[in-house]
């Protein structure tokens, strides 16, 4: 995507967030926030949200609150990764207090579990719907989805540990993708 829009400020790194925070409530925290910032905001193309999303995951914690801290310091440096953090924070813990005292006054009603279940349900969806929005980037480089592909069979079939997947497949990864010198052709040499 070439047409973005001008880098966020704080003020609006931190509405951002919040709306990525809000709108994604149940679930779904990644594709909310590619659609909020890429296809709403414009503030990044798809590869530069997924590179960000890619960083965001290697780190331990929350995906999406340090995905909060790459986009705003990428934006703002250190201020805008707090107010990111902040953004994407503040409004869903106070919601989540809330939210909890009255869940323990009514969790026994069953009508209560039930919309939970649902609600668990759309957060699979949106989850799933995000792997397959990956997944046309992976369709035009095939390193990449054989990687994908290794990477999903070695957790889900062969029961891997995520660390020590993360520990191997986490640097030949990096390795095959680090950026080469150009050669005299206009090529890079891989």
């Amino acid at each position: 995507m070439t047409n973005l829009s001008p880098p966020p400020n704080h003020r609006q790194l931190l509405i951002g967030m919040a709306q990525v925070a809000l709108s994604s409530f149940g679930g779904g925290l990644s594709a909310w926030s590619q659609r909020i910032v890429v296809d709403q905001r414009r503030w990044m193309s798809d590869e530069e949200f997924l590179t960000g999303l890619t960083v965001a995951r290697l780190f331990p914690g929350p995906n999406q609150i340090n995905m909060a801290v790459y986009i705003g310091a990428h934006f703002q440096g250190l201020t805008g990764a707090m107010a990111a953090l902040a953004g994407i924070l503040l409004t869903p813990f106070s919601l989540l207090m809330a939210l909890g005292l009255i869940y323990f006054q009514v969790h026994q009603i069953p009508a209560v579990d039930r919309v939970l279940a649902g609600v668990v349900a759309a957060a699979a969806g949106m989850a799933l719907s995000m792997g397959f929005r990956i997944l046309g980037s992976y369709w035009r480089d095939p390193v990449a989805l054989a990687l994908a592909v290794a990477t999903f069979l070695a957790l889900v079939v062969l029961q891997v540990r995520l660390i020590p997947l993360v520990l191997l497949a986490g640097p030949v990864a990096m390795a095959w993708y680090w950026p080469r010198p150009v050669s005299p052709r206009g090529g890079t040499s891989k």
